[in-house]
């Protein structure tokens, strides 16, 4: 594939993740649709709100903001570029850049973990809403000792995109060795099989689209399908696990084909999203069911009583990673936080090195 189409499929895979994370963070605490209609109108939230109305205080950006989904899928892409240029183990170096986000929620830096660029930059230095998960195991790491917990948080599955982006420009890394990082890279901080078995799938369908030269929705679900089967093959050790995760994405698979009602099919049939396989399961939904119209499968994926700007974040990187950058709607990429960062970057997964960022796009 041209190389310039494979720049624009990381491109729109990190900006739409960044975008249906912000379209969904507002959100991400009212707890029925009702609820959400009531604040946003009856189709609930469709447009980025610049307002920050949810957030303790407002920065005045003027943009849509990202949370920590985005700003840990940020330090994963970081932890990829740094593995390279100190020829470490990928898992290592991504642990590290995960440690090196801890601070920046700890408000404080340490010697040792200064190796990431995007540190320095304001708005990576917040809170947003950070899972406790996240918090918990890597202030373990921190303080040297090895997590054990039995989540499957959502939280390590909302941030592996840049994996299978980087691992399938130039072919760096085979499908399975993607997959098998996205878990690991999951697993650092979600030990439960359902809290990083679904990173493997969802590295397998954006690889696979990301180099898919025409998608189309039923190569699309024919990827699904064949994702679930390479998991099965991968974690023999977690057949029970894979077999749970397995049904609930079929399910997926099937209501796409014929649902009407986005809402009530995602809350009645595949839950909240608050944990790995339920936000995966529906990403898939809704970006199978509205696989040729970006702005119908993020409204979908956000407007539910769930974790949306996760459920938001996966549904875009998918469909990003499919269409890329520029067929992605321009009101959104305007509005939307760290939109020059992201693209650095997303370019910088691309040219498989870390640049400097020159903040003057």
């Amino acid at each position: 594939m041209d190389k310039n189409i494979i720049k624009d499929r990381i491109r729109g895979s990190l900006i739409g993740g960044a975008i249906g994370d912000a379209l969904g963070y507002p959100v991400e605490f009212i707890y029925s649709f009702g609820d959400i209609q009531r604040k946003y109108g009856s189709n609930g939230i469709t447009r980025l709100d610049t307002h920050q109305w949810w957030l303790e205080e407002y920065n005045g950006n003027g943009k849509a903001v990202i949370s920590d989904d985005t700003q840990m899928t940020l330090f994963t892409a970081c932890g990829l570029l740094n593995a390279k240029a100190e020829n470490e183990p990928y898992l290592t170096s991504i642990c590290e850049a995960y440690v090196e986000w801890l601070h920046t929620q700890m408000g404080n830096k340490k010697k040792g973990y200064d190796k990431c660029w995007i540190s320095n930059v304001p708005e990576l230095n917040v809170r947003r809403a950070p899972g406790n998960t996240c918090i918990t195991s890597l202030s373990n790491i921190l303080m040297g000792i090895e997590p054990a917990n039995n989540s499957k948080g959502c939280g390590g599955v909302m941030r592996i995109a840049p994996i299978p982006l980087y691992g399938a420009t130039a072919d760096r890394m085979g499908i399975q060795e993607v997959c098998k990082l996205a878990a690991d890279a999951s697993e650092v901080t979600h030990q439960h099989p359902l809290g990083y078995i679904p990173s493997a799938l969802v590295a397998y369908v954006i690889y696979k689209l990301m180099q898919d030269e025409a998608p189309i929705r039923n190569k699309y679900k024919g990827y699904i399908l064949d994702g679930l089967y390479e998991l099965a093959h991968m974690c023999p050790q977690h057949q029970k696990h894979v077999k749970q995760f397995a049904e609930l994405v079929k399910t997926a698979v099937t209501l796409s084909e014929s649902s009407v009602d986005d809402v009530s099919t995602i809350e009645n049939h595949l839950g909240g999203g608050w944990v790995a396989d339920e936000a995966a399961a529906i990403a898939i939904y809704c970006s199978l069911a509205h696989f040729d119209n970006f702005e119908q499968a993020l409204t979908a994926a956000v407007n539910h009583a769930g974790d949306s700007d996760s459920t938001g974040a996966i549904t875009g990187n998918i469909l990003g990673a499919a269409f890329g950058y520029n067929a992605l709607p321009q009101h959104f990429k305007e509005d939307v936080e760290l939109h020059d960062v992201i693209l650095h970057v997303a370019d910088d997964l691309w040219r498989g090195e870390t640049t400097e960022f020159l903040n003057n796009k």
